[in-house]
């Protein structure tokens, strides 16, 4: 397992340890993650990605939309309360800039007939 260190900038980030669970996949992206934190290094979240186009391999795993649909929502709740603050407004828009993009892509490759397959 490969360890990802990107987020470690607290004492809650440093206790956070993210792996990378599997090899990459067709696509070259990585489907499986986990998250473990102190004090029981047994206590840990699973991510579990898509695996292949859903026309051949049906639903087996969340989409990075969905992940982004969470961090977007949190972030709204935030600024909507005690924590708002310009860091967040501005990590909020680049977090809905990048499902714009996501979304761009899928509605792209449903027009060209590609969507849910391998096809690029």
């Amino acid at each position: 397992m490969r360890e990802l260190t990107s987020h470690k900038v607290n004492g809650l980030n440093e206790a956070l340890s993210i792996h990378i669970c599997d090899e990459p996949g067709s696509g070259g992206g990585h489907h499986t993650y986990h998250i473990d934190w102190p004090p029981n290094p047994k206590r840990c979240v699973s991510i579990l990605f898509q695996n292949g186009p859903i026309s051949e391999v049906g639903v087996n795993g969340i989409s990075n939309e969905s992940l982004l649909a969470i961090l977007v929502h949190r972030l709204q709740c935030f600024q909507a309360g005690q924590y708002a603050c310009r860091e967040n407004a501005l990590a909020l828009t680049k977090l809905e800039e990048a499902m714009h993009w996501l979304h761009h892509r899928t509605r792209e490759r449903a027009a060209r007939g590609v969507e849910g397959t391998s096809q690029k």
